[in-house]
Formats: structure tokens, sequence, C-alpha cells
């Protein structure tokens, strides 16, 4: 089942019970997802709903961090609880051995020498950890094991 149908039956589902905490994060899913596949006049694959997924998980986590650093415990709770709801439509993530494990592969399948192949050894690893890693902290450790 492809992921924008998960995310339709899981509006059906919110409908009917009523829960409009998780109803509206879903909708906000959907009209971002509508959004983009008018804008670019596509439609979006698995791919790149993950992508969108992703990136709304990434700023809901900033919005949470600046609300908390404001005093504001019950902001930071509505997107905390909007985090769980879209993570839950997310691939299960990578623990960080298999996240190294991942790179070690992508250096060696590449022939990577140093850091002027980063760019190789991300090419190959983003199909692989999108919407399962932090794609900021992969960087991190595909730098640290280039300069090793």
């Amino acid at each position: 089942m492809s992921l924008i149908a998960q995310l339709k039956d899981a509006q059906k589902d919110a409908m009917r019970a009523k829960d409009k905490v998780r109803l509206g994060t879903i909708r906000m899913v959907m009209a971002a997802i509508k959004q983009r596949e008018v804008d670019e006049r596509i439609e979006l694959n698995d791919d790149d709903v993950l992508a969108i997924l992703t990136k709304m998980v990434k700023q809901r986590k900033d919005s949470k961090a600046q609300y908390e650093d404001a005093g504001r415990p019950e902001l930071a709770e509505t997107e905390a609880a909007e985090i769980e709801i879209i993570e839950a439509f997310l691939p299960k993530p990578l623990t960080e051995e298999e996240v190294t494990s991942l790179i070690a592969n992508a250096i060696s399948a590449t022939g990577a020498a140093g850091m002027q192949d980063m760019g190789k050894v991300m090419a190959e690893l983003k199909p692989q950890i999108t919407g399962r890693a932090d794609m900021g902290k992969v960087s991190g450790l595909v730098r640290n094991q280039l300069n090793s």
C-alpha cells in the first residue's frame, strides 16, 4: 500500500474516531503533499512523500525546541504530538550500528579515498537512509570516516 493511501486511510479512521489532533495533523501532511503535486505538476511517489514527512518532522522538532526555550510548554506539547503522529508513517529508524555499516559499504562501493569523494558516498547512501536517519548526522559520520 502506498504511503498516500495509508495517509488517506488514517485520515478516515481519525474522522471516525473524532480524533481532532490526529485528523488535523494528517490533513496538514496531505495539504503539503497536494501543494507540492500542484506546484510541480507531478504525482509524488513514496520517496517524495517520505522526504516531505521527514522535513515536517524536522520542522516540528525545531519549533518544539524554540517553544521550550521560550517557556511555552503547551505549544511544545502540541508539536510533540504532531511529531509522534507524523513519525508513525515513517519507516523504522536505523540504529547507529546499521548506519555505520551502510556508510562503510558505501565507501567501499564508491572507492572513496578522501573528502573529495564525499558527494559520491552521500549519493550512494541517500536512497537507503532517507526517512530512516538524520542526514546531518550521517554526513558528519561520513566526514569522520573519510578523514580517518
